[in-house]
Order: C-alpha cells, then structure tokens, then sequence
C-alpha cells in the first residue's frame, strides 16, 4: 500500500508539465502594470466626465437665473403687482431694414398698465393732440411714452425709421412702438428734466438752469446737429429744431428729440409741405422754399437767444400782434 501511495503522488508529479508555476507567477507580473493602466485611465476619464457635467451645469444654471431674472423685470408693470400673464403682455423684436439694429414692439397691454390706463397723472408732458406719459415698465426701468397724433403716420414711420439707424450720446433713443387700432405709440428712454422749454418758460422760470448748465446745453445740441449734418450717412435735415424738442435728463444732460420731419440733406423730395415752427423757421426757407442744413443751424441759433434770454421765440405783444425774439434782438442791437 505504501508504495501504490508513492507511485500515485509521483505519477501526479509528473504529470504536471514543468514551468508552469513561473509562468503563472510572471503572468501575475505583467499584469500589475496593465491593471494601473486601467485605473489610471478610469480615473482620468471619471475626472473628465465630471469636468464636462460641471460646466454644463454651471451653464445651465446661468441660463435659467437670466430667463427667470429676465422675466421677473418684466413683472409688476403696475406698482410692482401686475404681471405679465395678467396684462397678456409680450414683447417681440423687428429687424429694421438695415439689418444693424432693432426696436421692440411693445403690446399695447403693457404700455396701459404700465401708464396705469393712460391717466392723467403719468402725463409728462402735452402738445395738441401728442401726449407724453410716464410709464413704469419695471421697479427699476421707467421710460416715456408718446402717444402720437392719429393722422400722423407718414411722422411715425419717419421717426423710426431715423432713430432705428442713427446712435449718438445726443440724440433720445427710441426702445420700440406700438401699433394698437388706429393708435401710435412711441417709447422712448426717460428723460426725467422734461424739455428745454419746460424748463425755460414753465412755472420754474429756468430756476435750475445756471449759466454752466445753459452752455452744457447748448453745447450738447450743437454736437447733435454736428453728427446729423456730417457724420450720418446719409446726412439729415432735422427741420424742426426748438426748445420743446431738446430734453434734458436728470443731469441736465440735453438730447434731440422729434424726428418724424427729418429728410435726407441734399436730396429732392416732391410734394413735401413747408414745415416747422413759427419763430424757429429760416427766412429763405419761408420766402424761397429752400431747405438746407442751414435751416437747422438757423433754428439753433433761436434756441441759444432762448437759453441767453429766457424769453420765447415769439412773444404775444396784443390779441393780434407779435413779435419774434430774433427781430427783437436785431432792434436792439441797432439801438445800442
């Protein structure tokens, strides 16, 4: 028995082939390199995929902080309790024509609460049948706007076709319009010192206006016409300069305003109707029809009589008299 069990451990022996215990511990050794391969690449992978989700959530987040941001200041169009849902507002944006720049179409709801129902209290300002109103469009966003006469819409195209294209510190920006039934609306940024000639004949008497102040002015419209007669392309005619369409923000800063007259500089227009206002219109223009930039430049020059004066361009001497301020000037300075 003893030697059947020797017999059968060697035969076991022997018939496992030789070397194969160092293969299997040198297998064992190749590996080791292979598997920190592997977790090395998992790793750097894993890191990567973390990486990438990070920044697309970080994006997302931004994303929707802005939309929600975005429309929470279109809410509480009225005293801050009005929303959007309420008032079915929306606001939509047309590319002009030039493909440079665009105006919001504002809906006529938001414009309503936003003016609270165009009452009399958010009227800014009232020329004939152009009313000016006050509307709050947000806690922290305000802007003026004019309702414009009915049977003005060759005026209204005008004026956004110009200030759709034309930039400049001095010049009011328009934001967008409304088109509601029959009605125009225009609304622009908020100009919180009214118009020059407000300030110049109003209740205030030009109180707040100091002689630094009256020159900034005038030195601001002076930069405006600049721009328009050789800057713009193509050059403008703006052809109603006054006071009344010289606003003044909250320091006093003055920009032009009204361009629902403005015509190209140099070009022919048939059929075009003398316009402007009496006092501001250039002698050649009324006797000869002809309308340059000199025309603006003529009108400015009534505006600085204004601002040095304080008088208006025509003042009321009787029921059916009148006198215009550069005729006065002239008298005096032949009389002194």
């Amino acid at each position: 028995m003893t030697r059947l069990v020797l017999f059968l451990h060697a035969a076991r022996a022997n018939a496992q082939p030789p070397g194969v215990e160092v293969r299997m511990v040198h297998h064992q050794h190749l590996n080791k390199p292979a598997q920190m391969s592997l977790i090395v690449c998992s790793a750097l992978l894993l890191g990567i995929f973390l990486l990438v989700f990070y920044v697309w959530f970080r994006r997302h987040r931004s994303l929707t902080s802005s939309s929600t941001k975005t429309q929470g200041n279109m809410e509480a169009a009225k005293g801050g309790s009005l929303s959007l849902n309420h008032v079915n507002a929306k606001l939509n944006y047309s590319r002009m024509a030039d493909n440079k720049s665009s105006l919001a179409i504002f809906d006529f709801h938001l414009l309503e609460a936003a003016t609270n129902s165009f009452s009399q209290s958010s009227i800014m300002a009232e020329s004939g049948s152009r009313i000016v109103y006050r509307a709050r469009l947000d806690d922290n966003f305000h802007a003026a706007v004019k309702k414009a006469d009915s049977d003005a819409d060759r005026e209204f195209e005008n004026e956004v076709s110009w200030l759709s294209k034309i930039r400049h510190q001095n010049i009011i920006k328009l934001m967008g319009y409304c088109i509601h039934g029959e009605s125009r609306f225009l609304v622009y940024e908020l100009m919180e010192n009214g118009s020059l000639e407000t300030q110049l004949h109003g209740p205030n008497r030009a109180s707040s206006l100091t002689w630094y102040l009256r020159l900034r002015i005038a030195v601001d419209v002076a930069r405006a016409l600049e721009y328009l007669h050789e800057h713009s392309n193509p050059p403008v005619v703006h052809r109603d300069i006054k006071s009344s369409n010289v606003l003044l923000d909250s320091n006093f800063n003055a920009k032009l305003s009204d361009f629902g007259l403005a015509i190209s500089s140099g070009m022919q227009h048939k059929n075009m109707k003398m316009s402007g206002t009496l006092g501001y219109v250039a002698p050649e223009y009324i006797s000869h029809g002809k309308l340059t930039d000199k025309s603006d430049v003529y009108a400015f020059g009534v505006v600085l009589l204004e601002l040095v004066t304080g008088k208006k361009p025509m003042e009321n001497m009787s029921s059916e008299q009148y006198q215009s301020l550069v005729s006065w000037v002239c008298f005096l300075s032949k009389t002194s």
